[in-house]
């Protein structure tokens, strides 16, 4: 089994759209996929992590809770195809952890990954805002995106004359899409699990372990709006927060790149083309307000939305 941290090799596998069918859908989009089976590591805070572990070939998926007094994860909850993922994880837990793992990691510019990996194993419960969840996962899905190489030239060397200039007469090689999955998988992918398989009650659920790691994830996202660069920044992020009006994120923008923040996860939240819900994460951080808390607000004023 290779061993996978959040890293160049795990972005380039989840580059691949059959990457996505084999774990969603599992109808063999991989033939002899090398490596057959791999370990996703995605540290959070402390010492502690989650771990998917990956048959590429069965389709079988494990999440485990990894400790810093044990080398090898703690299932968490197991799944394969046919078979309904276990509620392992409440949402509000999974989200809070991409948070953490997006901010530590660079290469990551948002928590879309780690939402689009693990949110099979945190189906929407009836405490939870439904439209809200299936924001944020669909933007997750959405975020996974790919260089996009130029059309190879495959006509005369020189312009051709207008007459000849038509499609028919010089095709243009097709481009791949920006999107990993098109609008057609994300729509299948974030349909509601219609079978909740609950895990939490069973007595080898690692109940305390995964609270202790909620708890310090938790303390690591309130840390973040008191640290060198966020500090002058919250009175903004607060207001906006509380407003639910997003237009103010190009001078948060701005006040931030002017203090010197290179972070490119917070920076890149809050750049062009602004995505509302990558946005919302964001200034929910800075401003230390309750994850989703803005989001739900945009989503119910409507306008206000950057432009």
């Amino acid at each position: 089994m290779v061993d996978v941290p959040v890293s160049e090799a795990l972005h380039r596998l989840s580059e691949d759209p059959r990457f996505w069918s084999s774990l969603f859908v599992n109808d063999g989009a991989y033939i002899d996929p090398d490596p057959a089976e791999v370990r996703v590591s995605l540290p959070v805070t402390g010492g502690y992590g989650l771990v998917l572990d990956l048959d590429l070939v069965t389709g079988e998926q494990t999440l485990g809770l990894r400790e810093p007094s044990s080398s090898e994860p703690v299932q968490l909850g197991w799944a394969a195809p046919g078979r309904p993922h276990p509620a392992a994880l409440r949402w509000h837990e999974l989200e809070l952890c991409a948070r953490v793992i997006a901010l530590e990691d660079p290469t990551l510019p948002h928590p879309g990954l780690v939402v689009a990996l693990l949110s099979p194993f945190a189906p929407a419960t009836p405490d939870d805002d439904a439209d809200a969840v299936a924001a944020v996962r669909e933007a997750a899905y959405r975020s996974l995106r790919r260089e996009v190489p130029p059309a190879a030239s495959g006509g005369p060397e020189q312009a051709p004359l207008p007459l000849f200039a038509a499609d028919d007469w010089w095709p243009r090689p097709p481009a791949p899409s920006p999107q990993v999955i098109d609008e057609a998988a994300i729509a299948a992918y974030t349909v509601p699990a219609p079978v909740r398989l609950e895990v939490r009650g069973g007595s080898r659920f690692p109940r305390e372990g995964l609270a202790e790691l909620v708890r310090q994830a938790a303390q690591r996202l309130s840390r973040l709006p008191e640290e060198h660069w966020y500090a002058q920044v919250r009175p903004l992020a607060r207001q906006m927060a509380d407003t639910g009006d997003l237009r103010p994120v190009k001078d948060l923008l701005g006040v931030l790149t002017e203090a010197g923040c290179d972070h490119p996860t917070v920076l890149d939240a809050l750049s062009e083309p602004i995505v509302p819900v990558e946005a919302c994460w964001m200034v929910e951080t800075l401003a230390g307000a309750v994850p989703g808390s803005l989001l739900r607000r945009c989503a119910d004023s409507g306008p206000g939305r950057p432009s």
